[in-house]
């Protein structure tokens, strides 16, 4: 008979005792900033509901904040909250409108949400961390760069007076150095692992059971890989030629690190060899080569022909030379007949062949028909994910199994591709609904489903290419053996990519273990995580210079930069940022200085799509000293020729009248605008006119413009009011009663009006005084 938890704030009899879990929630809250490292069904959702429990009865009146990567999973771990705990539980996502976000955060104890909400409700200073006793990060692993996660964990160590951070993830990757750098940004001190093999895990856990199927590639796609094998050799050996590989056998990785190394070098030069952009668009070129070699080997004809239509819509030199390549076409020319014949990669029938298996029909009902599954008769009908890599291979399966007469739904995700929208997060949670009561037989996923997506009770996963990433591999693996042992098929093409990327998913994998466990790690990121926590600490009581505690100085944002790197650094200098819709620019400091900031690549983007001089045109028109900040050192990173870029610089500074100032990241830039801001606003309280809309250009324009910025006075009654008295003049002139016979003004606006015209600017006596008094 099951034993349950019992606690003053978990439901009776909701949470089963396992040992290993409660052993794992102890750790937590006895050593300090956690990562747990687990497989899905293992139950990490449980442990952080362990921990909350504690946390919230502990220290009163805080509450726990669980942040999750996407909707979907952020309100799936409020369900979980809701079911066994027993205090107030909400969720916070962007669907939801400010002022009812600010509402669920302070009437709630237990928050679910996804980052970059929170994140921009901080920035804005909607609410604060400091009440907050335990903040979860589930898949933790993304908690990396630019990433939300990053900055909230900063943000919640400097203002909580009870840290506690708990990260959860089936895997922080192989590499040490994104595991260090995952652990350094979450402060963590404390790393557990726990898998399938663990003496106090076996007795819960069911055993996954993994079959690699080796198909042979049929010789109708030998030929046809031959060709793009012939394309490809070419373009190495003419860059061997050109120095910038040394050998021909090289991988995705090597083209993409000779490219930057062209593209560095091209930035160096003033006037750079034409061999350089020649090995640009050869590199260019082999990617898409080696692309296509991968669609051949691993997913088939269709695959790469609606990937050859997309390549054909490219204007790039690199696309139209493949286009013009003699192996090449052929390939292309072989593809297209293979297809209208109807030749299969032989992946496609092994999977059907798999699935037909698996699933028979008896009395219009689909059920499996294996002895195991059976035998338990408390489910109708169990549940079969095909995993694959692409979109295309996606619904080349799916119309396979259409005509096989198996019931399967597409599952993707919200990005629209090649005219085919992508599914809202209602739709998506419509098709896991459907299939959960058993209207599909089977759920064909790209990796949308790897993490995050409640699919309970599925006892066959095929993955239809391996995947390098031991990260991804884990996820899938983990979508299987919840209730009963569960199997894993991954088919493998002989001879291609797919055994390279399944001996690396093993190797990373193995690789991740060993340094997780290593004493000597964990000893350093504890000593590591204590001494950062108090740097962060201390930043909030450092003493600021004396140039800077006359007044806090205010820099406007455009709504635009509300996830920016630039916004977080601002905020953490202390300084009032106020985010909203700009209609030029994207920082104001005062009534005649404006800031465009542009990365290096977005630089070069905008001068490609043309945008970029209407940019600049806006803002001399709107702006007295208007600046653009060039963030980045690569603007010569080869789109585009330098004498081009140097160009388009001059045109800025000259023709229009724009400083540019280059900054070396966005911790650079953010600094770069604090400065500006202080020389701006003198130390003083300033008021900054923001525009929200743009300055009216011809003359009816610039009248409304005016008329509309009186008290109440919209469009419709600017337009009445100079069409009743003709000019901006009468209407300035004219008296309560005068502007009370136009159409839709009433008394309190004409009241209003009249103050506005008629009142002494006293804000300009306030300044004058307060001068004095300096």
């Amino acid at each position: 008979m099951a034993s349950y938890i019992s606690h003053p704030l978990i439901k009776k009899d909701s949470i089963e005792s396992r040992l290993y879990q409660q052993v794992l929630a102890g750790d937590v809250l006895k050593k300090g900033n956690t990562m747990v490292v687990a497989p899905t069904a293992l139950g990490k959702t449980i442990i952080a509901i362990l921990v909350a429990a504690d946390r919230l009865q502990k220290v009163k009146n805080s509450k726990v904040l669980i942040l999750a990567p996407s909707k979907p999973l952020a309100i799936q771990h409020e369900d979980s909250f809701k079911e066994f705990l027993t205090l107030p539980c909400s969720s916070i996502t962007g669907a939801i409108k400010t002022d009812e976000r600010v509402k669920r955060w302070e009437e709630s104890r237990i928050i679910c949400a996804t980052p970059q909400t929170v994140e921009s409700d901080l920035l804005n200073g909607r609410y604060d961390l400091s009440d907050v006793s335990l903040i979860v990060f589930d898949e933790c692993h993304h908690g990396v760069g630019a990433y939300s996660y990053v900055y909230l964990a900063s943000r919640y160590v400097q203002e909580s007076n009870f840290n506690l951070i708990l990260g959860l993830t089936a895997s922080p990757g192989s590499d040490k150095a994104k595991i260090k750098e995952v652990c350094e940004n979450l402060y963590i001190q404390n790393i557990v692992v726990k898998t399938e093999d663990d003496v106090d895990v076996r007795p819960y856990f069911n055993p996954v059971e993994i079959d690699w199927v080796r198909v042979k590639m049929s010789s109708e796609l030998e030929k046809i890989k031959k060709y793009v094998d012939k394309a490809l050799k070419v373009r190495l050996k003419a860059l061997k030629n050109m120095g910038i590989i040394n050998t021909v056998s090289v991988g995705k990785v090597d083209i993409l690190k000779a490219r930057g190394r062209v593209q560095g070098e091209i930035a160096r030069s003033v006037n750079p060899d034409k061999e350089l952009f020649q090995a640009i668009s050869i590199l260019s070129a082999v990617i898409n080569i080696q692309h296509s070699q991968e669609l051949i080997e691993t997913q088939g004809v269709q695959t790469f022909n609606k990937y050859i239509g997309r390549l054909r819509k490219k204007k790039t030199k690199a696309a139209k030379s493949l286009m013009w390549d003699d192996n090449f076409g052929r390939a292309v020319k072989m593809a297209r007949d293979a297809e209208r014949h109807g030749w299969e990669h032989p992946k496609l029938r092994e999977v059907t062949k798999i699935l037909k298996k698996e699933l028979g029909t008896s009395d219009g009902q689909t059920k499996l028909q294996s002895d195991r599954f059976a035998e338990k008769s408390d489910d109708k009908s169990s549940k079969i994910i095909v995993f694959t890599q692409y979109r295309d291979t996606l619904e080349m399966i799916h119309q396979k199994l259409e005509k096989e007469g198996i019931k399967s739904a597409k599952f993707f995700g919200q990005a629209s591709k090649d005219g085919e929208k992508g599914l809202t997060q209602k739709e998506q949670k419509a098709i896991i609904k459907s299939f959960r009561m058993g209207e599909y037989d089977v759920l064909l996923s790209t990796s949308v489903a790897e993490e995050g997506i409640d699919i309970p009770a599925v006892d066959l996963v095929v993955l239809y290419e391996p995947v390098p990433s031991e990260v991804r591999m884990i996820q899938r693996r983990g979508r299987t053996g919840r209730k009963r042992t569960g199997r894993v098929k991954v088919l493998i093409t002989n001879g291609t990519r797919d055994e390279a990327y399944y001996w690396s998913s093993i190797n990373k994998e193995h690789s991740m273990r060993n340094q997780l466990i290593d004493p000597e790690v964990l000893r350093e990121l504890n000593e590591s995580a204590v001494q950062r926590m108090e740097d962060e600490k201390k930043i909030k009581v450092i003493e600021r210079p004396q140039e800077e505690k006359k007044s806090q100085l205010v820099v406007y944002a455009d709504s635009r930069e509300g996830n920016s790197k630039v916004i977080r650094h601002l905020s953490m200098m202390e300084i009032d940022v106020k985010v909203h819709s700009m209609a030029v620019g994207d920082y104001q400091v005062s009534d005649e200085v404006v800031i465009e900031r542009k990365t290096a690549k977005d630089f070069v983007d905008s001068i490609i799509d043309k945008r970029l001089f209407k940019q600049a045109r806006e803002l001399s028109e709107e702006f007295k000293r208007p600046l653009l900040i060039l963030e980045g050192d690569d603007i010569y990173n080869g789109m585009l020729h330098p004498n081009a870029v140097r160009g388009t610089l001059a045109a800025i500074a000259i023709d229009f009248g724009i400083s540019i100032i280059p900054t070396r990241n966005s911790q650079d830039t953010a600094a770069m605008i604090k400065r500006i801001a202080m020389r701006e606003q003198n130390g003083e309280k300033t008021h900054i006119q923001i525009r929200t809309d743009k300055k009216p250009v011809s003359l009816w324009e610039q009248q409304l413009f005016i008329i509309e910025s009186l008290p109440n006075i919209g469009p419709v009654n600017a337009k009445n009011l100079l069409q009743h008295f003709g000019s901006v003049l009468n209407v300035i002139n004219a008296s309560e009663s005068e502007l009370q016979e136009v159409e839709g003004i009433g008394k309190k606006t004409a009241k209003n009006i009249r103050k506005v015209v008629e009142s002494e600017y006293l804000y300009f006596k306030k300044e004058i005084k307060e001068r004095k008094l300096l």
